[in-house]
């Protein structure tokens, strides 16, 4: 895909939240709109995976540690054809697929159950030195080694969790260079913004004083975010974080920078509201649903 089309994916990603979270009645919007620029960017550029054989052994992993922003993972898995998107319109309903946190067991390629805060980029990073220590697999009809990278996406909230940096610290320690993660930047959380809660800057220099190769990019460029993703394969001898800073509510104006929004679904008029600043964007139609 062109840079161009992976905005307008972005956008109809958007839209789709936004409904998907009018059927539920339940659920947050916030930090699902501000990530789909670099789910958009994962699912459509930057991983390595086929949503026909979702258990691809070489598959790039994807850990989601804010578990709670999980709409915007399922979109994007639903259009890049994990399952029907007919299906999230089941977000959070009995029985199905689609929790309102992801659960391992329910969906192929979900690679972990998150919830509680702080544990993901733990998950990531023992997965990542696993895989290290793990001999290399063979394509047998290539005879040729192939490697897999793990990914993982964090809030900024969550770094208020002790056990969060205790994985920084691990995955500095062993060098994990097969391991990048997302730091989504939005500056808000359930109780108000970050630097209120728990002030958590200067964050690029604490990862430096851990041993981590630091990468600071506009979270809704997506040139620069494959580009970041990109640079972190080339990074060796160190674990790469990506401090992505992004517009909590981004493309729905009065969802923007709000923390009310955290943690709140849209009802129908605000929905209504939101699709029509989504579809129209410069006076113009903007990624209309496919």
């Amino acid at each position: 895909m062109t840079v161009e089309e992976l905005q307008r994916k972005a956008n109809v990603i958007r839209q789709d939240i936004i409904k998907m979270l009018l059927e539920a009645g339940s659920g947050h919007s916030a930090g699902p709109l501000g990530l789909a620029d670099i789910f958009t960017a994962l699912y459509f550029s930057i991983l390595n995976h086929d949503p026909k054989n979702p258990m691809l052994e070489e598959r790039d992993r994807l850990f989601l540690s804010c578990g709670h922003t999980t709409p915007v993972r399922y979109v994007a898995m639903a259009h890049a054809g994990y399952f029907p998107k007919s299906e999230l319109k089941t977000l959070r309903k009995l029985g199905s697929k689609l929790q309102g946190h992801p659960e391992r067991v329910r969906l192929p390629a979900l690679e972990s159950t998150s919830g509680p805060l702080g544990e993901g980029l733990a998950q990531a990073a023992g997965y990542a030195l696993a895989a290290r220590m793990d001999p290399p697999s063979r394509k047998a009809s290539e005879g040729q080694v192939s490697r897999f990278r793990i990914y993982c996406v964090t809030s900024d909230g969550e770094h208020d969790a002790g056990n969060h940096w205790e994985a920084v610290l691990f995955a500095g320690k062993y060098k994990l260079s097969n391991l990048t993660s997302f730091v989504d930047r939005n500056n808000i959380q359930i109780d108000g913004h970050t630097e209120d809660v728990m002030p958590l800057e200067p964050l690029k220099e604490k990862y430096e004083a851990f041993n981590w190769h630091v990468l600071d990019i506009d979270g809704h460029n997506i040139e620069e975010i494959v580009d970041a993703a990109n640079h972190a394969k080339a990074v060796y001898e160190k674990p790469t974080v990506i401090i992505a800073h992004t517009i909590p509510g981004k493309g729905v104006s009065f969802m923007e920078n709000i923390p009310e929004w955290h943690g709140k679904p849209p009802g129908s008029k605000e929905a209504k509201k939101a699709l029509h600043e989504l579809r129209t964007l410069g006076g113009k139609i903007v990624g209309e649903h496919e």
